[in-house]
């Protein structure tokens, strides 16, 4: 049967060219012959035909490429030593002539990540330290960061500045600048996939049924949402105590001259600040000042209503958050603030207004699963104060798992999360026996306070 097949593409590739050259068909036995191996695995008899095709025929066809790839990771993974590292050469090797000969498939950038994680994977068989790790992915960031995508790469290039700062081989801010750059890369990639993700959630939401081609992207959207989240809190954990206001308000203190008029280094000082709550030292305000005069923005009205808050200024304050929501023009960003101005006024108690920004927070970006999960925690809260009798304060119960239950729905990232919350919050809600006592299966009851809203009791 191979001897057939390989008859029948002789005669279809003669037809089409009549100056046919004897190469031409060892270059075409030999595809045939890598292809049938590679395809049953056998891939120590692929490698002969394989080096064939890659000296005599390299232009003849991109699978000598890509099925390349699966022969020598094999043969990496098969070795040690010496032989071990010929194989790890020979593979970049072979990326790039992959890049030369058919530039349609392949991208500089792609090859440069591909050789970065190809590096870490092996780094004590190429004798690499943190600093030439380091290094690979380094270049891979400056050259063509459009390319690095792949959450475990970018944790790996944190990972390793961290290790290199542990070894006092370079300061802290060097840590911080690159936490950052990380930081602010995994945000592109997620609004990046949150894009994507969301016309087909709003799909979802009208009622239609996804095909099955839509529906693995919905797959694969959700994964790369769910890894890009898992880094973020893996490289705050690495992190760690190195930002702590014992660490900061010194650091910035001795640079607050030097970069008061740069935006992007007080939007970073500032923001860590925040977020390690070093907001009652008189730095922080120095900061926020420079910050709103040196580039006034979404960001700096957000940090001087904080600000003001702090000082228990609310009258004053309250101008600068709806300036720092009406600032922002990028909906995604525009959703991220109004979440992040929901779980300030939650904060305060101001559950109403809260709501009212997580539900903008949805309008703005219909997957962010979080503002459902939020709403439906401050439901679950006010259940005491938003009901007229022990029945109907229970009763609230079911509007706060019917809201975590949306949360789960849109947002893959959450869902195990979503539906534990679900599932307690039914657990809190009137029994099924309660329900038969009340005689009231069916019953809307009407929910008072700032909930303002009715539930169905389910009918038993």
């Amino acid at each position: 049967m191979k001897t057939r097949a390989t008859l029948i593409l002789l005669a279809l590739f003669l037809s089409f060219n009549v100056g046919f050259a004897q190469q031409d068909e060892e270059c075409i036995i030999n595809l045939t012959l890598m292809n049938d191996f590679v395809k049953n695995k056998k891939y120590d008899e692929a490698y002969e035909p394989f080096m064939k095709l890659r000296e005599s025929c390299p232009k003849f066809h991109s699978a000598i490429y890509s099925y390349g790839e699966r022969i020598l990771k094999d043969k990496i993974e098969k070795t040690t030593g010496t032989e071990q590292v010929n194989f790890i050469n020979d593979l970049m090797k072979l990326w790039d002539e992959g890049l030369a000969n058919f530039p349609d498939k392949y991208t500089a950038g792609g090859i440069l990540q591909d050789k970065a994680m190809l590096k870490y994977d092996y780094k004590e068989a190429l004798g690499y330290g943190n600093k030439q790790v380091y290094d690979t992915f380094d270049e891979l960031y400056k050259k063509a960061p459009e390319s690095f995508t792949n959450p475990k790469g970018l944790y790996i290039y944190f990972s390793t500045i961290v290790d290199m700062y542990d070894a006092k081989e370079v300061e802290v801010q060097d840590v911080f600048n690159k936490y950052d750059d990380v930081i602010d890369k995994i945000g592109q990639e997620i609004d990046n996939y949150t894009q994507k993700l969301n016309p087909i959630i709003q799909k979802e939401e009208a009622g239609e049924t996804l095909d099955a081609r839509t529906a693995q992207y919905k797959k694969q959207y959700e994964s790369y949402l769910e890894n890009y989240d898992k880094i973020s809190g893996s490289i705050d954990t690495k992190l760690g105590i190195l930002a702590n206001c014992e660490v900061l308000v010194p650091l910035y203190k001795r640079d607050f001259d030097k970069y008061r008029n740069d935006s992007v280094w007080l939007k970073r000082a500032v923001n860590r600040m925040f977020n390690k709550e070093c907001t009652d030292d008189p730095l922080y305000v120095e900061l926020v000042k420079a910050y709103d005069e040196s580039s006034p923005s979404a960001d700096t009205k957000y940090f001087v209503y904080n600000l003001l808050m702090s000082q228990g200024k609310e009258k004053e304050a309250r101008p600068y958050l709806d300036q720092s929501y009406d600032l922002e023009t990028n909906p995604l960003k525009k959703s991220q603030l109004a979440m992040r101005f929901g779980k300030s006024l939650r904060k305060q108690g101001n559950f109403g207004a809260a709501r009212n920004y997580f539900q903008k927070s949805l309008e703005l970006n219909p997957s962010n699963g979080r503002a459902h999960a939020e709403i439906a925690q401050m439901y679950a809260a006010s259940a005491n104060n938003c009901g007229d009798d022990q029945f109907s304060k229970r009763a609230v119960f079911w509007l706060a798992a019917a809201e975590a239950r949306k949360a789960g729905k849109v947002d893959g990232t959450i869902r195990s999360y979503a539906e534990k919350l679900a599932a307690s919050y039914e657990g809190s809600a009137p029994t099924r026996s309660e329900i038969f006592e009340k005689g009231n299966g069916g019953e809307v009851i009407k929910i008072g306070c700032w909930i303002g809203l009715s539930v169905t009791v389910p009918k038993i």
